[in-house]
């Protein structure tokens, strides 16, 4: 596959040309409790095609059945063992520095407790059971109470093990705080960074690439510094869909190490060819799309995914070679679905 500026060229749809689509859920595949649009016709589409799935999620709260049942519920058919939560992932991290039979102190949902447990340790409520770890996830219930026991035990030197670090959560209603943010309380009163398994830690996708047995895997998501953070960090080519958090003008700005790989506009971008902009007479030209940055000011000619992918190659080229990019010259960048 050729590669431009950090994008990649695919001349075969991306569910042929990868045998495994890590798929993220909110802002992907659903957002909040509604479909999105597109979304369930073109990973059965994918499927068919003999791309096998697996959705990997930050939410340590649910248990894979309730994830499973969710997405089935929204005409996604899908299994548990389809699904890889960031509980799953803490748990997998805390089997790297303790023995079977450890207590640890969970502080969160019931999947994060039940994933625990079935690595094999011992589950304990308060600092005073003297626990060797502090497994913190989200979940709605989650309180001051739980957190203060939380900051005891790893002030007393309990390992702190967080299961994701995003700082918002998306809801129907909006943005509301995250697990990063509870984790934050943990942070400022003991004064200890917490090691973290979920994304943007690449955990669990080598997880959800170990158990599929899969050599070619994709990673998707709508959001840059978890989802295609990750991707980059593990080493994973990623798609970033225009569904959910990070928008097309985030992608221009992105920082190297969270750039994806390939752009869509949803999850249709799974049965299309991706081409890469060509340089040529100072333009990058991606289709009927062309980007430049002269004197530090982005320019387009233009519209859609392909002037995306031009504004993308265009800015980030000029950018690694020390070259200035005035950020108020980046439009918003719509693109229609």
């Amino acid at each position: 596959m050729r590669a431009v500026a950090g994008l990649l060229a695919s001349d075969a749809p991306l569910a042929t040309a990868y045998d495994l689509a890590l798929v993220d859920l909110d802002g992907v595949a659903y957002k909040g409790h509604l479909p999105i649009e597109h979304a369930a016709d073109s990973l059965a589409a994918a499927r068919s095609g003999g791309m096998r799935l697996v959705f990997v999620t930050n939410n340590a709260s649910r248990e894979p059945e309730d994830v499973a049942g969710q997405l089935t519920g929204l005409d996604i058919p899908t299994d548990p063992d389809e699904v890889m939560t960031a509980a799953q992932a803490c748990a997998a991290l805390l089997t790297t520095r303790l023995d079977p039979g450890a207590k640890v102190l969970v502080v969160g949902g019931k999947g994060l407790v039940t994933a625990v447990r079935s690595a094999g340790f011992t589950v304990v409520e308060s600092a005073d059971d003297d626990p060797d770890a502090v497994a913190q996830g989200y979940a709605p219930e989650v309180g001051w109470t739980q957190l203060a026991e939380a900051a005891y035990a790893v002030g007393r030197g309990a390992w702190h093990v967080a299961s994701n670090l995003d700082l918002s959560l998306p809801t129907a209603r909006g943005f509301a705080p995250g697990n990063g943010a509870l984790v934050g309380a943990v942070r400022s009163a003991t004064g200890v960074t917490p090691d973290s398994a979920g994304k943007p830690s690449p955990t669990m996708y080598r997880l959800a690439v170990e158990r599929a047995e899969a050599s070619r895997p994709l990673v998707i998501g709508d959001r840059l510094d978890t989802d295609l953070a990750g991707a980059r960090g593990g080493g994973y080519p990623g798609l970033h869909v225009l569904t959910g958090v990070s928008t097309a003008r985030d992608a221009v700005l992105a920082v190297p190490g969270e750039r994806p790989s390939y752009l869509g506009a949803d999850l249709r971008a799974l049965l299309e060819p991706h081409p890469v902009p060509v340089l040529a007479d100072g333009w990058y030209v991606c289709g009927a799309a062309a980007a430049q940055v002269t004197d530090g000011e982005l320019r387009l000619d233009g519209s859609g995914i392909d002037l995306v992918r031009a504004a993308c190659a265009a800015a980030w080229s000029a950018v690694d070679v020390g070259e200035p990019l005035a950020v108020d010259t980046v439009p918003a960048l719509t693109v229609s679905p």
